[in-house]
């Protein structure tokens, strides 16, 4: 049931904003520190295991990825009640911070691109690019028109 991914995501978030508060309790900074990102890391983490263990149905997957595709929104939503101003303020470590966060994530993701070793085109983009160009059959892409496919006479009318 799709409440049964909402139910995981809310105690995903429940641990994600705990362990955010313990974090910046141990850093002595009056903050949730990353609560949301765990939540979200969690939260992958727990569908990755249940698709493993095949305690993961379809309706379950459906919520989760609702949720697992609302990450930007929430992260922007919590971000804009932090107090940017005061935080640059307390000095350039801040701004070295950030700066180099982005580029540490930057360098993860590209790192976690070669070695996960996929191939740049998939069925699913071929069988895509095939749609787009108008073959509508499972023909790969190869087989697919390279011209748009003239209107017949009774439909231009």
């Amino acid at each position: 049931m799709t409440i049964l991914g909402v139910a995981l995501l809310a105690l995903c978030t429940l641990i994600g904003v705990f362990l955010g508060d313990l974090l910046g309790v141990l850093l002595q900074v009056k903050a949730n520190v990353g609560g949301v990102g765990i939540a979200m890391m969690l939260l992958i983490a727990a569908r990755i295991w249940l698709i493993r263990h095949g305690r993961l149905s379809h309706a379950t997957k459906l919520g989760v990825e609702f949720w697992a595709t609302m990450y930007i929104p929430i992260v922007v939503a919590m971000a804009a009640q932090q107090n940017v101003v005061a935080a640059v303020s307390g000095g350039p470590i801040v701004i070295i911070a950030a700066v180099s966060t982005v580029l540490l994530c930057f360098a993860a993701t590209a790192l976690l691109g070669r070695l996960g070793g996929r191939s740049t085109t998939s069925a699913e983009v071929e069988h895509g690019g095939a749609v787009i160009a108008g073959d509508t059959d499972d023909a790969p892409l190869s087989k697919a028109p390279l011209s748009p496919t003239p209107l017949h006479r009774s439909a231009r009318r």
